[in-house]
């Protein structure tokens, strides 16, 4: 009868902690949830830039495949008419008007465009390739033999990028740094391996 009795006593459950009064309660300490806080802002911690250098490769490599793209329709634009000179990407979008620039992503303003492209004559490139010089009807001002593209963006942890038609390819986080200018071997312009250069 003994064993029956103690079989059927009713003991309290492990997950109840019992206070001091004698009545069960549920719930986590205040040293739990703090224990809880700092295991996951260490977590955020680690995954928050991991996550930020993340896309920053992921919006460097959306340029480099539009200004690859762009110069190989600069190539058939040149086969077609034996200059460069009047190339305007517009077809390439879908725009009717004449494009000095093309902003990515596509469709983005303001503080959403994470890179601008622009494509230039080589041997002036202060002028567009698209620059059109004064007189009656007006006349196309830029030379068309050579041309020079920059992806610029404005987060200064991510590349720049300049690409010309004589085969340079480089990228560099100082923008300033990323000009082509006729004068100067192509590979100087766009500083030196101390400066943060690199090829792509």
């Amino acid at each position: 009868m003994e064993k029956i009795i103690k079989k059927n006593q009713i003991f309290p459950r492990p997950a109840d902690v019992v206070s001091r009064l004698g009545a069960s309660s549920r719930g986590f300490t205040l040293i739990e949830l703090i224990v809880v806080l700092v295991i996951v802002g260490i977590f955020t911690a680690i995954a928050i830039p991991g996550y930020l250098e993340y896309t920053r490769r992921s919006d460097a490599s959306m340029a480099q495949q539009e200004m690859q793209k762009i110069a190989e329709q600069l190539e058939r634009h040149k086969s077609k008419n034996f200059t460069y000179r009047g190339f305007n990407p517009n077809f390439l979008y879908g725009e009717s008007s004449a494009m000095s620039s093309v902003t990515l992503p596509r469709g983005a303003t303001g503080s959403l465009v994470k890179y601008t492209i622009t494509i230039q004559d080589g041997d002036d490139p202060t002028k567009l390739l698209t620059a059109m010089g004064s007189g009656t009807p007006p006349r196309p001002s830029v030379k068309g033999r050579k041309w020079v593209m920059k992806a610029e963006t404005n987060d200064t942890k991510n590349y720049n990028f300049l690409m010309s038609s004589t085969g340079v390819r480089c990228k560099n986080k100082a923008k300033e740094l990323l000009e082509y200018k006729n004068s100067v071997t192509d590979e100087a312009n766009c500083g030196s391996v101390a400066t943060g250069s690199e090829g792509w």
